[in-house]
């Protein structure tokens, strides 16, 4: 499952994404998106995780909740039709 994190502090890094998502489950990539000339990022991320169901319980669990001073905003990304 493939989801979308915004309203991320500038601060958080892939490590913290990464951590903050492995406690709802395996996941199999977390990044930070970056502003290249500015090498700082962009507030927003994506993450994999394995398990449907693990990633479900993320979502409910991590939308809206603050870290790092920000209140995320977490959803799956949908497969364009």
């Amino acid at each position: 499952m493939k989801i979308n994190v915004g309203n991320m502090a500038f601060s958080t890094s892939d490590e913290e994404l990464r951590d903050l998502f492995s406690a709802f489950g395996t996941v199999a990539t977390a990044e930070v998106v970056k502003d290249v000339e500015k090498n700082r990022s962009r507030g927003f991320g994506f993450v994999e995780m394995a398990d449907e169901r693990e990633g479900d319980a993320a979502i409910r669990s991590l939308n809206g909740y603050e870290f790092a001073g920000r209140k995320l905003r977490v959803n799956e990304i949908k497969p364009a039709k």
